[in-house]
């Protein structure tokens, strides 16, 4: 059992995937915490100034402001990012500094593959 050196942050609009992706690091033994938007965790950040060891942010849904993006990529901790083609068609998302960009369509495994590999590097 893997245990990341602080919880892995899943910020996306819908329940079931981020409940399902929570439900699979937490069973490869991950803490993980679900937001339903980026100013959520921002929030959770600025109240607690507890990091986590790695964010991911689904892009669909609910849109996030540029700001809320900026200051999530600058808070010194990876951020992975999922998308759809509509977003990894956008240039200004495609450009930003993730650690990672998925795009769907993928399985939470390889959600999950991919923040396990993130966390070891």
């Amino acid at each position: 059992m893997r245990r990341s050196r602080g919880p892995v942050w899943i910020i996306d609009a819908e329940q079931w995937p981020r409940a399902s992706l929570r439900a699979e690091l937490i069973e490869r033994g991950h803490e993980a915490v679900g937001f339903v938007t980026a100013l959520d965790a921002l929030t959770r950040l600025a109240l607690r100034r507890e990091p986590p060891a790695l964010a991911v942010i689904d892009l669909g849904g609910r849109p996030s402001s540029s700001k809320q993006l900026d200051v999530l990529l600058g808070a010194g901790f990876p951020v992975l990012a999922i998308g759809g083609a509509a977003a990894w068609a956008t240039a200004s998302l495609r450009a930003r500094p993730w650690a990672a960009f998925l795009r769907r369509p993928l399985t939470v495994g390889a959600i999950a593959d991919e923040v396990e590999r993130l966390l070891e590097g």
